[in-house]
């Protein structure tokens, strides 16, 4: 897994009729792009997430316009 500052970190839910957490990713702490992250999501919450196969790296549109992937 792979993300820059700016990417979107989308957690999909485990439970059924559970919802979806997408936060931007405002720190790499890892080389070359790699985990972990700190995510900020939409409600001002901050964590430092180590992404798990539940989890979907989105480009933010600072990445996609530099054509970085």
């Amino acid at each position: 897994m792979r993300a820059d500052v700016g990417d979107r970190l989308h957690v999909h839910s485990n439970v059924v009729g559970g919802s979806d957490r997408i936060g931007e990713i405002i720190e790499v702490r890892g080389a070359d792009g790699t985990p972990p992250y700190r995510v900020r999501y939409p409600d001002g919450h901050e964590s430092l997430m180590f992404p798990g196969p539940d989890c979907v790296i989105e480009q933010g549109s600072a990445t996609a316009a530099a054509g970085r992937r």
